[in-house]
């Protein structure tokens, strides 16, 4: 959780002054739905993004 909120702090909180809550909560909610959760790579999924993962789990399976 650490290393969630150290990336959150260096690519989206650090990068500008917010003038209200809501535009920061606003902010945080489409880095983590737009970035963070479908293109960030992880290593549990073999240093793929969710959405690179999910492409190619899909394309192996035989149609049914």
């Amino acid at each position: 959780m650490e290393s969630f909120w150290g990336s959150m702090q260096i690519e989206l909180l650090d990068r500008r002054y917010w003038t209200t809550r809501a535009e920061l909560a606003n902010a945080m909610f489409e880095w983590i739905e737009a970035f963070y959760n479908p293109v960030r790579r992880h290593s549990g999924l073999g240093y793929r993004s969710p959405v690179e993962f999910e492409r190619l789990h899909t394309a192996a399976q035989p149609a049914a």
